[in-house]
């Protein structure tokens, strides 16, 4: 555990005290564990994008209530199928189901209902009772503003996506993608249509990033350490969150700029002074450094000539604070779309030693727990309290085949029908018992 520098849970009390408890444990840590708990970035966003649907909204709770009617029987949802037909709806998706603790599932049921509105009035037609149970069924207004709703939703259901991506480094983007989500909510707080929803949702959102002083530091660390941004994408950071704290205009525009200088230089000199930290447990001397340097760049051992070159004055020095200082003295970078910054940093080591090193901690945290929840989530769907006694191969088979599904590039007309045949426990015992007869005919034909 010595090791540890941060952890990444979401926002559940016990998850508090528990790390409260672990942060005893650890030694010498960075500001005596105060930012050691990254909250899950996904979470958040959950937790915000909830409290504005929690205002019922008339239009949605009528397609809400009109899919759950459909979705609630077998014979409801074969006339469904033959009312897209009928309609001529060319949609390759189907109704989605709603998951009340998941708000994206809310925005793939409006997608997908969306995609086949044509089909609605069809089916009204085809089921009589459907408009009774419902109240009224599904009309051009209803879906005009499911549209609306849909593209107010789906800036938070990228962000959500782009957070979960546990391939590569994205900790460096942390401050981008909630400053974008916070002008998300300030264009939408005088449209009509979401009036009633944003302040609820800008109050959420206030809570865990409207103040840099409750923001670990650990996220502006990985923002300075992002070559395109350095200290100057670092002051319009600060600068936009004491605007849209600055609510009651206490502070003037001057006052504002001069916070925000004074923040930067704060977290410089954090982050000055937690590069020293990593230079005393290296254990390296200046002269050392350059004898590591040398190692490292002098690919040519028989020219002594470049050789003499690359150990001389010439070549910058390797102390720590030059290498902090040049880092942050160099221009901004500009790179392609999806470059990978630890690549950058891999290839910039032989300039910065022993901050490469740092950097390479701290843009490897994550962001978000929904990789490994996923895990965990996936096997309780295919283990439920109704198949609790199935063997290890058949656990196997089931997780392995959906997963092969669901990267097909063939295109599946209804996934529900995937996951009826996933959940179909003697298709599933016939397929391990003729992986197992073909193993047995293999054995006999080697024989």
């Amino acid at each position: 555990m010595k090791n540890v520098m941060t952890m990444t849970v979401d926002n559940a009390k016990t998850n508090d005290a528990a790390i409260n408890i672990i942060v005893k444990e650890l030694p010498g840590i960075y500001e005596n564990g105060k930012h050691f708990h990254i909250r899950c970035m996904a979470h958040i966003i959950n937790l915000v994008v909830k409290m504005g649907l929690k205002h019922e909204v008339y239009h949605v709770k009528n397609l809400q209530d009109a899919v759950k009617y459909i979705r609630a029987s077998p014979q409801r949802i074969k006339t469904f199928k033959q009312a897209m037909k009928d309609a001529a709806v060319e949609s390759q998706t189907f109704l989605c189901g709603e998951t009340p603790t998941r708000w994206n599932s809310t925005f793939e049921l409006l997608r997908s209902a969306y995609d086949v509105k044509d089909a609605f009035l069809e089916y009204s037609h085809q089921d009589p009772i459907f408009q009774k149970t419902v109240g009224r069924v599904p009309s051009h207004s209803d879906f005009e503003m499911i549209k609306k709703m849909m593209e107010f939703l789906e800036k938070f259901k990228k962000k959500t996506e782009k957070v979960s991506c546990s391939t590569k480094s994205i900790f460096h983007t942390y401050t981008r993608k909630i400053l974008d989500i916070e002008q998300h909510l300030r264009k939408h707080e005088t449209n009509p249509d979401f009036m009633f929803m944003v302040p609820d949702m800008k109050d959420k959102y206030d809570k865990y990033w409207g103040d840099y002083d409750t923001t670990s530091d650990y996220v502006f660390f990985a923002t300075l350490l992002d070559p395109q941004c350095k200290s100057k994408f670092m002051k319009v950071v600060f600068t936009q969150m004491l605007k849209a704290k600055n609510k009651d205009k206490k502070m003037s525009a001057d006052e504002i700029e001069s916070k925000a200088r004074a923040k930067v230089i704060d977290i410089e000199c954090k982050l000055e002074k937690f590069f020293k930290t990593y230079l005393e447990r290296s254990n390296m001397t200046s002269s050392s450094q350059q004898e590591t340097l040398e190692e490292v760049v002098n690919f040519d051992d028989e020219n002594e000539f470049f050789g003499s070159y690359m150990t001389s004055g010439s070549f910058p020095s390797t102390s720590s604070e030059s290498q902090l200082q040049r880092y942050l003295n160099e221009d901004p970078i500009r790179f392609d779309k999806g470059y990978d910054i630890l690549t950058w940093w891999k290839n910039n080591a032989v300039r910065f030693l022993i901050f490469a090193r740092m950097a390479r901690d701290i843009l490897g945290m994550q962001i978000s727990t929904v990789a490994s929840e996923s895990t965990f989530s996936n096997g309780r769907r295919v283990i439920t309290d109704y198949r609790t006694n199935l063997s290890v191969v058949i656990v196997e088979a089931l997780i392995c085949t959906q997963d092969w599904l669901r990267k097909s590039s063939l295109p599946i007309y209804d996934y529900d029908e995937v996951h009826d045949v996933l959940a179909d426990d003697d298709l599933a015992i016939d397929s391990v018992d003729a992986i197992h007869n073909l193993k047995l005919t293999g054995k006999r034909s080697e024989n």
